[in-house]
């Protein structure tokens, strides 16, 4: 599989899961989360990553991951470097994160947490920066 960001934690929200093409690197994350779930063949997905990437290098306040709900890892690495996507992201091939917060069964899907506590699902797909922020605001 193709090398990624290391993630910061051991998992996200509560749920253990490994990092998508990187390590843990054992970083305490912020007080809010931001998920971003995906998968490599959805293509709403592929056209918000790049938000959710630039969302992540302007809101250094925020903890900022995905969260590819697939059971191809390699692909979902290779997507991300195909896009130049530096935000880390988990790998969940068993959609244990999304049965453990009640998520709907599409992608994309975007939590919000503030520590362990999830504060806010969106279910639609974002096309810029600006709105995932304004997104994000308006449940915390």
């Amino acid at each position: 599989m193709q090398e990624r960001p290391d993630c910061p934690g051991p998992g996200v929200g509560g749920v253990d899961l490994p990092c998508l093409g990187g390590e843990d690197s054992g970083q305490n994350p912020q007080d809010i989360t931001v998920v971003n779930v995906w998968a490599w063949w959805c293509e709403p997905c592929r056209e918000e990553l790049p938000a959710f990437d630039e969302f992540a290098r302007t809101h250094p306040d925020y903890t900022v991951v995905g969260v590819h709900a697939d059971t191809n890892a390699a692909n979902g690495a290779a997507l991300l470097n195909e896009l130049g996507i530096q935000m880390p992201s988990y790998q969940d091939s068993e959609n244990v994160f999304a049965g453990a917060h009640g998520l709907p069964g599409v992608v994309p899907v975007t939590v919000v947490f503030r520590g362990e506590e999830k504060v806010g699902v969106m279910g639609k797909g974002f096309s810029s920066s600006s709105e995932i922020a304004r997104a994000v605001e308006e449940v915390l």
